[in-house]
């Protein structure tokens, strides 16, 4: 392992994700948390997170939220059930909304900004949505460039972009995953535009799959890289797959070895990532996938937070992991794990 002046190589990276001592590893991602972070709190938000539509043309194989459009279960959420979600949210306290949806084939730039402007006209949240892969298949559909669909967003109320459609950031793995969705070369360039426009986004990770050790080092790799050319992201969330109902369970695209991944094996992820991403201000614990108690150990392993009391999700839900925690819940975990509880926006400011 590297010392804390010198930065870890992606070769050390590999080295601490398939030998390092557990406890070893926890003890250098939480000091390298603590020098970025020496306050005696830790941090959680309130949000909900609104998927508009399941209606998708990109089939992702680790998906189950995805419905043709012709599927009894396939729906378009209308403005109407959107704002009662926002309502619902505000009045429980969310700072911010966040906004996904599967890439439908039907809806144009004129969808997402009426979509924008009504929850900012009627409730000044800020508004935290539309991952790179809707980006892209926006600005494929509409004949437009990245920044002239993103700028159109900025003006329609996007205040800035969640990491979502990562998965792994190396194109092998995504041809085996999800062929349709954008490459990643693409997904980093929606990025490094946004924040050349002034706009904030987060990154994630999702690993477990069919991806190897050192692609998931060459995934820290890249976000690294672009975190030293913009200084754009806020943080990092990753979470393992969660495959009850997806494609790759039910057609054996997974390894005949696979196996889930198990609570030891996240905190060793977090905690290389934690130190592999040294430029990155912020680690969120994925407690909505692997539990509350995973999520405060995370606490331990290099997260400086625990993320948001999720409202709604569906996402993560339909693969059949459904974990839910109020702000109590998340505020007495934090306190547990010897911390102080702080609530905080989209932007990480302490409220």
């Amino acid at each position: 392992m590297s010392s804390p002046s010198r930065r870890l190589s992606p070769e050390e990276a590999l080295a601490a994700l398939l030998e390092a001592d557990l406890p070893d590893l926890a003890r250098q991602a939480d000091a390298a948390a603590r020098r970025l972070h020496p306050e005696p709190y830790r941090t959680f938000a309130i949000d909900r997170n609104i998927n508009f539509t399941n209606i998708c043309e990109c089939h992702c194989r680790f998906c189950a939220f995805w419905r043709a459009a012709d599927d009894p279960e396939a729906y378009v959420l209308d403005e109407s059930a959107v704002a009662a979600k926002v309502e619902e949210a505000v009045a429980l306290g969310a700072t911010h909304i966040l906004a996904q949806g599967g890439l439908h084939p039907g809806l144009g730039l004129d969808f997402y900004e009426r979509f924008l402007c009504g929850i900012k006209r009627r409730f000044g949240v800020r508004l935290h949505c539309f991952s790179p892969p809707e980006v892209c298949h926006l600005a494929r559909r509409e004949g437009l460039s990245v920044r002239e669909t993103l700028e159109r967003l900025r003006a329609a109320g996007l205040d800035s972009l969640p990491g979502g459609g990562a998965e792994i950031l190396v194109d092998r793995v995504r041809r085996l995953v999800s062929p349709r969705k954008c490459t990643a070369d693409e997904w980093l360039d929606v990025m490094r535009t946004a924040h050349a426009m002034g706009l904030r986004t987060t990154a994630t990770m999702v690993f477990g799959h069919v991806e190897t050790l050192a692609e998931r080092i060459e995934h820290l790799r890249r976000l690294r890289d672009l975190q030293d050319e913009t200084g754009g992201f806020l943080s990092f969330i990753a979470w393992p797959m969660q495959t009850c109902y997806t494609e790759l369970a039910r057609t054996g695209g997974l390894a005949p070895d696979w196996r889930p991944v198990t609570g030891a094996e996240y905190l060793r992820m977090l905690a290389v990532a934690r130190l592999f991403l040294d430029n990155f201000p912020n680690v969120q614990a994925s407690w909505v996938t692997m539990g509350t108690g995973i999520g405060q150990a995370a606490l331990w392993f290099g997260a400086n937070d625990l993320g948001s009391t999720m409202i709604e999700e569906n996402v993560v839900a339909a693969a059949g992991c459904v974990h839910r925690a109020s702000p109590d819940q998340l505020a007495r975990l934090i306190r547990k794990a010897g911390f102080e509880a702080r609530q905080r926006d989209s932007r990480y400011h302490i409220l």
